[in-house]
């Protein structure tokens, strides 16, 4: 199931760029907004399972919103990559490096981002979406517990991030518009290897980031495992998973995004 945001309604989309309104497909039984279908979302799957051929709206890839716009919690992982901690000279850590990004972050994949300084990084990441509340959850039944996959970047202000006596991961990961995700939200079961997905970014024709989630230090089950067991992970909550080697912060020179710039998640 690919499942969409399309101007504020839930819509199911397909590989031919058409989609199906949810609420009025449905006749009412699910509701138009994104959001609350996540509190359904074992459901709501056995219900769009059965709709296919039925879509029957022109979808514009720039009406999409986010997915899930208003996460209660947003995790990041840092350093997950291996060719990522390779890059950055650091060691392969122990155990994964949790931070936060403010919901209030979260935009969709064609939002416009204002740059807050000079120094703003790029960094794709695999966006996990939960959709069943997951507490104590063990490694095999991580997937059970997750709603969709999706890209997203987890956009971050070098100078605040690492300002101070301590890094300000969450701070500097934070501004406004700082967590694109989306355009679409994909269900595990649509891809042929949920644990090995290739991801990347470009800006014009110039691929800076290319990789695969099989490099994870951490894989997604694992991080569901880890997480749930220190605070229960709700519906539509989202974890951005890490990101691969090319960010701007480990290149010589360094390099970051300047007004115009635009990058595109693959």
């Amino acid at each position: 199931m690919r499942f969409a945001n399309l101007m504020g309604r839930a819509t199911l989309v397909d590989g031919s760029g058409a989609g199906l309104d949810v609420e009025k497909a449905s006749d009412g039984r699910f509701p138009a907004e994104p959001q609350s279908l996540f509190a359904q979302w074992d459901e709501f799957r056995q219900w769009a399972a059965a709709q296919d051929g039925r879509a029957d709206l022109a979808v514009d890839p720039a009406d999409l919103h986010a997915p899930t716009p208003f996460p209660r919690q947003v995790f990041a992982i840092g350093l997950n990559y291996r060719s990522h901690a390779a890059e950055s000279g650091l060691a392969v850590p122990p155990v994964p490096a949790v931070f936060t990004k403010f919901p209030t972050c979260v935009v969709n994949a064609n939002e416009t981002v204002a740059l807050p300084s000079a120094y703003v990084d790029w960094e794709v990441e695999l966006v996990v979406a939960i959709g069943r509340r997951a507490q104590a959850v063990a490694e095999q039944e991580a997937w059970q517990h997750i709603a969709g996959l999706m890209v997203g970047q987890d956009l971050s202000e070098r100078l605040v991030q690492l300002a101070g006596p301590v890094p300000q991961f969450s701070v500097g990961r934070s501004y406004p518009g700082f967590g694109p995700v989306g355009p679409v939200l994909v269900t595990p079961d649509e891809f042929a290897d949920p644990n090995d997905l290739e991801l990347g970014c470009r800006l014009g024709d110039e691929v800076l980031q290319s990789g695969r989630t099989g490099d994870l230090i951490f894989a997604v089950p694992e991080l569901i495992a880890r997480l749930s067991a220190v605070c229960p992970l709700l519906p539509a909550d989202l974890i951005f998973t890490g990101t691969p080697a090319g960010v701007g912060g480990a290149r010589d020179p360094k390099r970051f995004l300047e007004p115009g710039d635009c990058r595109a998640p693959e």
